[in-house]
């Protein structure tokens, strides 16, 4: 794999290579004021949008040669599918992308080469219909959430590569804790207590007073934790960010929009319940979550000056047919879905470019006029080509739910979305 420095030197990897930056940059300024990241959890491309026009997908995959055809799993699918650093791995295959059905404890044969039938995620099509799809969008380690989330904030994850061992994850781990670190050849290594202190977006936009909040569900024992990225972050874990910018509940998120409080950047993670995530005790509301904060900033005054990102944060052990690109030692990994709201964002339009994690903090820095952090950041693109900034501003339509935004801010706590 290819060090990040020499990334950097390679026409089309780096910041400073993309195309007419300083017009894109100038018109992002000018229209965009608001940034909100939505994550959800553990969901390919080919699982939530086999069959979209005009989108890379497919109704078949290929195991060990064999091609077999992809099974409909409900969204509330009470297995979970194997998604740690060596299962993805397997999965890989050396890029034959055909090793989902390594397991042997699943209910049927193949259960990982799977899609999510469209009238489940009927909210997501219509987001994807109406506004931006990404079917290039990939996960920016291979491994599972612990990590990505840290790519989300950081662009990095000091190679941390699966999950820690114990709850809660971070700062506030027990002592003794630790997270393993990534190994050649799928291997993981012994690692480290799990909190770091390398720099994070959230330092680069304090340092140019621009304000952001980080929305996370606390856990449902009353233990006191939250399930934040920014847990991991120890001068902000036991800084002034963690009181003033780390939001708990995640249905903060509804009454700030509603109440003219929205910050500059914000970034929404969910509860259990609306996670997404396989397994025991999850429901099919996700869609209608996401759907309800959209259709929140649609209704407010924001709308106007808003772009809104709906990712998912690690492929969950589900199929996808794409071989990611290698560019180090972390990743990339599978594809996971992206979906561009605002109204600038091109309308209909399916990209085809190759973005990460870290195109969301290229997008940031641009926007705020932040430095780089000079991690993936640097070698990221900008999701450029995802905006058409001459089109008229239209009211956005709102999306039908089954559930609307008073259900979600009443809702008793779930949890964290991801223990496993």
């Amino acid at each position: 794999m290819v060090p990040l420095s020499v990334l950097a030197l390679i026409p089309g990897c780096g910041k400073q290579t993309v195309q007419s930056p300083l017009p894109f940059t100038a018109l992002l300024r000018k229209n965009i004021q608001h940034v909100v990241i939505i994550v959800q959890e553990n969901r390919t491309f080919d699982n939530l949008f086999s069959g979209f026009p005009g989108a890379d997908s497919t109704t078949t995959g290929i195991s060990y040669g064999q091609i077999v055809p992809l099974n409909a799993v409900p969204l509330e699918s009470g297995v979970d599918v194997d998604h740690s650093h060596r299962g993805w791995w397997t999965d890989w295959d050396n890029g034959k992308n055909d090793g989902f059905a390594h397991a042997s404890s699943y209910p049927i044969p193949y259960y990982p080469y799977a899609y999510v039938p469209q009238n489940e995620t009927a909210q997501y099509w219509t987001l994807a219909q109406n506004y931006v799809l990404a079917d290039r969008m990939f996960q920016s380690n291979t491994g599972p959430s612990f990590a990505a989330h840290q790519y989300i904030i950081a662009g990095q994850s000091a190679d941390a590569d699966e999950n820690p061992g114990t709850l809660p994850w971070g700062c506030d781990s027990p002592s003794g804790s630790g997270v393993s670190l990534v190994g050649p050849n799928g291997t993981d290594l012994p690692g480290p207590y799990p909190c770091f202190d390398y720099q994070t977006i959230g330092d680069l936009m304090d340092q140019a007073k621009v304000s952001w909040k980080y929305y996370a569900p606390s856990d449902a024992e009353g233990v006191g934790y939250v399930w934040s990225a920014f847990d991991a972050i120890k001068h902000i874990r036991y800084g002034p960010d963690w009181a003033g910018d780390v939001i708990s509940p995640e249905t903060q998120v509804l009454t700030d929009i509603e109440n003219g409080n929205l910050a500059q950047v914000s970034w929404v993670v969910p509860a259990f319940a609306n996670s997404d995530h396989a397994g025991p005790g999850v429901g099919k509301t996700g869609p209608d979550w996401v759907a309800s904060i959209v259709n929140e900033i649609g209704a407010s005054k924001y709308w106007q000056n808003t772009v809104i990102f709906i990712t998912w944060d690690d492929w969950g052990g589900w199929y996808d047919h794409v071989p990611p690109p290698q560019i180090d030692e972390m990743g990339l990994g599978f594809r996971v879905p992206l979906i561009v709201v605002s109204p600038y964002a091109r309308r209909g339009y399916i990209s085809h470019q190759q973005h990460e994690f870290g195109s969301l903090l290229n997008l940031t820095e641009e926007l705020f006029n932040l430095p780089s952090l000079g991690t993936r950041d640097a070698i990221s693109d900008d999701f450029s080509d995802c905006f058409d900034f001459s089109q008229p501003v239209l009211p956005h339509v709102p999306v039908q739910t089954n559930l609307t935004h008073e259900y979600f801010k009443h809702q008793v706590p779930t949890g964290p979305p991801d223990t496993d």
